[in-house]
């Protein structure tokens, strides 16, 4: 799973988790792009990579910026000829219940970290599609899987990562691209004033990075979303009960609710390849033949 002479680009490099992440891989060899909103806080991480004896260019550029981010990817390229790996990791908070949310807020916190990703994941897209080879990480959050008291903003974005990631790696897997999301419970500045001192103490971020080399490795998964913190590691997947089939009968409401144990019965519930395997067993307990799905590539 080495990642040894690799091109990597973290953003939010500069501090917290993004600098765990950066100097992590730096250390296992990777040539790390330290990307953060200000240059002195990239350029501090770049030089702690490079006085360890690593490679490092810091890039100071906001994720949501589509023309930085393009620059910084072509900036990469021309000074290491290629991008094999990029831990999408920038974000913010703007935490607050939903009755007290300003609509700016969701919009910025959704801006952040959904269409940063997607800026810098459409930013080395093609690099990784020519290469035939790449590597994806999104940065989702047990509020996003499961919600969070005061964060529907962040939890809408950071379970809207994982469909993203889902579909990248459906649609980069015959390039060799491979697409996985992090799920991180780490002391930043994020985290202070969610959790309890003592919690923090054992929180601390290096402890989540050696997920990456799982993640971002040669003989990575794909698809796979990791949950990491305080040196324990676990997986969380979408997945699909086998349900019950009711049919158009007038009363399938009330058929629905008689038989709601039945159809949240978890046992041999599946974890679906792509999205129209649900579509496709519904179908099928109609009666007839699912048609084949029209994927456009």
């Amino acid at each position: 799973m080495s990642v040894q002479g690799r091109v990597a680009i973290v953003t939010g490099a500069g501090g917290g988790l993004g600098r765990a992440h950066a100097l992590y891989l730096a250390r296992h060899g990777a040539r790390v792009v330290v990307n953060d909103l200000t240059q002195a806080a990239a350029d501090a991480v770049a030089d702690e990579i490079i006085a360890a004896g690593g490679e490092a260019i810091a890039v100071a550029a906001s994720v949501t910026d589509e023309i930085a981010i393009a620059a910084m990817v072509s900036e990469t390229v021309r000074i290491w000829g290629r991008v094999d790996i990029l831990v999408n990791n920038a974000g913010i908070l703007r935490d607050k219940s939903f009755a007290k949310m300003s609509i700016d807020d969701f919009r910025l916190v959704v801006d952040v970290h959904l269409m940063g990703a997607a800026i810098c994941s459409k930013a080395v897209w093609d690099v990784m599609r020519e290469q035939r080879y790449g590597r994806i990480v999104m940065t989702t959050s047990s509020s996003g899987l499961y919600g969070n008291f005061g964060q529907a903003n962040y939890g809408a974005a950071k379970m809207a990562l994982v469909g993203l990631m889902q579909t990248l790696a459906i649609e980069g897997e015959k390039y060799g691209i491979r697409a996985n999301c992090l799920a991180p419970t780490a002391a930043t500045q994020m985290t202070h004033g969610v959790l309890s001192d003592d919690s923090l103490k054992l929180l601390d971020p290096a402890l989540v990075s050696p997920g990456l080399l799982a993640l971002t490795g040669e003989d990575a998964p794909t698809r796979a979303i990791l949950c990491a913190g305080a040196g324990h590691f676990a997986t969380s997947n979408v997945t699909l009960t086998q349900g019950r089939y009711i049919g158009a009968d007038a009363n399938a409401g009330e058929q629905l609710i008689s038989h709601w144990a039945e159809v949240t019965d978890r046992t041999g519930e599946i974890i679906p390849a792509y999205g129209f395997t649900q579509a496709e067993r519904e179908i099928a307990s109609a009666g007839m033949e699912a048609p084949v799905m029209a994927v456009a590539h």
